[in-house]
């Protein structure tokens, strides 16, 4: 069962306890973290199944949890979208937020009880928790890529800092080096077999994880790939290898930072 509370419920602050749904490993435990160092109580779940059995399912369970508030990615193998909605609808009372890189579709939107866009702050869900807030906007993605451009967000580095010692920021930073390499491999394979679908799939992974973590390289090349929509066959191959490189620069850049600033 692939649950975690990761710390007590401070009664002082009355926040909602929260149970996190996305398949995504970093991006889950980036706001995992991030949630747990503001004071929340959280679980975790890997995909819908695992959810609904934490949960207790239709007929309850002595040791099940009950959280106030689920965050569930929009995008996940199996059961996943209004149907995975209408399920936890069945056996739990928590609100549900939808959370994702991209706009749910307007039928998932409709399901849940709001939606925030990946990479989203602490403060932006305490707002939509207060009714302040509906959506979360995140700024819009820029057509063309420049790896002159942060390889981390200084702000992210800072609240990260501000929030846990450095080994557990430089543990972040390595959790994403390697799950880069992994998707990096699996776009290698993707494009070889001109897998269009494989490779938004993964374009989406790379830019909600490696938002969440203020990856900013990455991320925005993980945008680019989940736009690839090019119907010209030949330019397609050529942009989709360019970016693969870029990818592989961005990582590269990424490693330096954890051998030059980010010390064990």
């Amino acid at each position: 069962m692939h649950t975690k509370t990761m710390l007590s419920f401070d009664d002082s602050r009355k926040l909602p306890c929260l149970l996190l749904i996305d398949d995504d490993l970093v991006s889950r435990e980036v706001t995992a973290t991030v949630l747990t160092m503001n004071g929340y109580m959280v679980h975790t779940a890997e995909n819908g199944t695992s959810a609904l059995q934490q949960l207790g399912g239709r007929n309850g369970a002595p040791d099940a949890i009950q959280p106030d508030v689920i965050l569930m990615d929009a995008q996940m193998p199996g059961l996943s979208g209004v149907e995975l909605i209408n399920e936890l609808r069945a056996v739990t009372k928590a609100q549900i937020i939808v959370i994702s890189g991209s706009h749910p579709p307007d039928e998932v939107g409709a399901a849940a009880d709001g939606f925030l866009l990946k990479p989203f702050g602490v403060d932006v869900l305490q707002k939509m928790l207060s009714g302040s807030a509906t959506v979360s906007s995140a700024s819009g993605t820029p057509s063309r890529f420049d790896l002159q451009e942060p390889v981390i967000t200084p702000e992210t580095l800072t609240q990260f800092r501000g929030m846990m010692p450095e080994s557990a920021v430089r543990e972040i930073y390595a959790a994403v080096v390697a799950d880069l390499n992994k998707r990096i491999r699996g776009l290698e394979a993707a494009i070889a077999r001109s897998d269009g679908e494989e490779i938004r799939r993964i374009g989406h992974a790379i830019k909600g994880g490696c938002g969440m973590a203020g990856a900013l390289q990455a991320a925005r090349l993980g945008a680019l790939f989940e736009e690839d929509t090019s119907a010209n066959e030949s330019n397609q191959l050529d942009n989709r290898m360019a970016l693969l490189a870029d990818l592989r620069a961005a990582t590269r850049n990424l490693e330096r930072i954890l051998e030059t600033e980010l010390t064990a």
